[in-house]
């Protein structure tokens, strides 16, 4: 059962936040890790606690059967750092209803998976055990000129003008720290306009805090938009007002937070 935006379990500790993304990163050798392109990142958020908070039978509930043939269903996920995630979210969602819950089976489902390090998308592409299911393509997403032709092409392969269902897992921050609001609200825009239905994880303001700290103990510059950033505090309260205020899109579920205090929020696209 979806719990209520103000449910929360408790937050990892201070000390933990900073430690949990110090391995050094593939985009830059210095550890900084800018654009949130670990290469462990797994080691420290694995998927696990999150595919927990899913339900079973998500994509039937979702998306009820027409038809005695249903149409393949599309994916959309941004960020998908090395893809342990992604195949980890095709496994759960695609695996087979146990016997008695009444569930149909799940309709197949293709991905395409995106992330700004072109190495760890490549390292994504090796370990995936499902490469007609799942694509991984190296692409800065707020890059329109780079963006349009790949997701274009992706939708134009299956015949479809939008994907159904869009993944933005503990990708926000990243996106606000080098963008700024506008390119927060950017991103928001972009994937409100391309998916049916939406899961955001939003990284918590203490999370911002501990980057920037980061930056400053390997001697690096700040984040160009870190002290200016107009929208600050609670930010699932945050990403939730401009999909639902701003952009029209209604709060389907919060399937609740994980043990590093991340909210999972599912979004629909207003009728």
């Amino acid at each position: 059962m979806a719990a209520p935006m103000g449910h929360h379990v408790a937050a990892m500790p201070a000390e933990e936040e900073e430690k949990e993304e110090a391995g050094p990163g593939s985009w830059e050798p210095s550890g900084a890790a800018p654009y949130g392109n670990f290469p462990h990142y797994s080691r420290f958020h694995p998927p696990e606690p999150r595919i927990g908070l899913l339900p079973v039978g998500l994509l039937q509930s979702l998306f009820p059967a027409q038809g005695s043939v249903p149409r393949p269903l599309l994916g959309l996920d941004v960020g998908c750092n090395s893809g342990e995630l992604s195949i980890a979210l095709y496994r759960h969602l695609t695996a087979p209803p146990a016997a008695g819950t009444g569930l149909g089976p799940a309709p197949d489902l293709h991905l395409l998976c995106c992330d700004i390090d072109a190495g760890l998308v490549e390292r994504a592409r090796r370990a995936c055990p499902f490469p007609g299911a799942l694509s991984f393509v190296p692409l800065d997403i707020m890059d329109p000129t780079a963006r349009e032709p790949v997701l274009a092409s992706f939708l134009a392969r299956h015949g479809r003008p939008a994907f159904d269902l869009g993944f933005c897992m503990s990708l926000t921050m990243w996106v606000h720290l080098h963008h700024g609001d506008a390119g927060l609200r950017a991103l928001l825009a972009l994937l409100a306009s391309l998916c049916r239905f939406l899961l955001v994880e939003p990284q918590p303001w203490r999370c911002y805090r501990a980057a920037a700290r980061r930056l400053r103990r390997l001697g690096r510059r700040d984040f160009d938009h870190f002290r200016s950033l107009g929208i600050r505090g609670d930010m699932a309260q945050n990403v939730a007002q401009i999909l639902t205020g701003e952009l029209g899109m209604e709060l389907h579920s919060c399937f609740g937070t994980t043990p590093w205090d991340r909210s999972l929020l599912l979004f629909r696209a207003a009728p």
